[in-house]
């Protein structure tokens, strides 16, 4: 496709996953050699340059680079967090209504939702659409990613660290930079608890969030729930929900690595009247680079084209 696409942040983990994603020559990809990649003459003269621009940069650089774009003409794709709940950006998550992709597709500033989000806002954005989840529940949303979800630097940290731990849970300040988000777009009154932590094993998450059916609108069954959940989704691209089984099923927080795909599904016990909703996905794919694809095809109109899951 004749279009330039600029990346700026390519040596990033999005980035660098966004690049491997793209080699089959789909788009033209445009980057800036090492020596240039923070120098802002250079960086500017890309980003306006381009037909679209996609920033895999912190939010501070992020947010830099958007003020840099003086071309009313240049598209963006953000994958930071800087502007997931900023006025004027469509937020990137084609599933999150049945509009959504077509607000993506005429937008001229899209937002990547976070890799924990999207996860969460699949879940929850149903339900409450649906009234079977009650806008002010308490929620206490809990997730486990590889280790790659810290970062370039943090993942070679962890893979160069003497002593590495098994599970480090973090955010215990309850003031992730992801809540607000959630928040947003689960249709949701009141802030979830968020509880993140980071793995051993190197990409991949797996979230979780319990539900008490008492605290529940009386029609909230599990079964009614996973219908809610199925027929959001029948005609998803990316996103399966597993079938309801009355045995227990182990959840593997590896096992979509390397696609853009995400699966939920729905725990029940009648007899205690709690609920578990679940959803894996690849923090580097579904949670970044290959959000950041899928909504580059649906701006380019290759939205339709048979995707290959990558």
């Amino acid at each position: 496709m004749d279009l330039n696409i600029f990346i700026d942040g390519n040596q990033g983990t999005t980035g660098l996953d966004l690049q491997n994603r793209l080699q089959g020559g789909e788009f033209r990809i445009r980057t800036l050699p090492a020596h240039l990649r923070k120098d802002a003459a250079a960086r500017r003269a890309a980003l306006n340059e381009s037909d679209i621009a996609i920033l895999c940069l912190p939010d501070a650089a992020a947010r830099e680079a958007v003020a840099m774009i003086e071309n009313p003409s240049v598209r963006v794709i953000d994958a930071s967090s800087a502007h997931r709940v900023s006025p004027g950006w469509v937020y990137g998550l084609p599933e999150l209504d049945a509009l959504q992709g077509e607000r993506i597709a005429r937008a001229s500033r899209v937002t990547n939702p976070g890799c924990y989000p999207t996860a969460a806002i699949a879940l929850l954005r149903p339900l409450t659409d649906a009234g079977l989840l009650p806008a002010d529940y308490p929620l206490v949303i809990q997730a486990v990613s590889g280790y790659s979800g810290q970062g370039r630097a943090g993942a070679e940290a962890h893979e160069a660290g003497p002593d590495v731990h098994s599970l480090t849970v973090y955010g215990l300040a309850l003031a992730h930079k992801h809540v607000p988000e959630i928040e947003a777009y689960a249709g949701l009154a009141v802030r979830p608890i968020f509880l993140p932590a980071y793995a051993s094993y190197r990409q991949g998450i797996v979230l979780t969030i319990g539900l008490h059916q008492r605290l529940l609108p009386a029609e909230a069954s599990g079964a009614r729930i996973h219908e809610c959940l199925t027929q959001r989704y029948r005609n998803a691209a990316h996103v399966h929900v597993r079938p309801m089984s009355s045995g227990a099923a182990d959840l593997d927080p590896q096992v979509h690595n390397a696609t853009n795909d995400m699966s939920l599904a729905v725990a029940c016990n009648e007899r205690t009247g709690q609920l578990v909703l679940s959803a894996v996905l690849d923090n580097l794919g579904k949670g970044a680079a290959g959000a950041a694809l899928q909504n580059l095809r649906l701006m380019t109109g290759a939205g339709a084209l048979a995707l290959d899951g990558r």
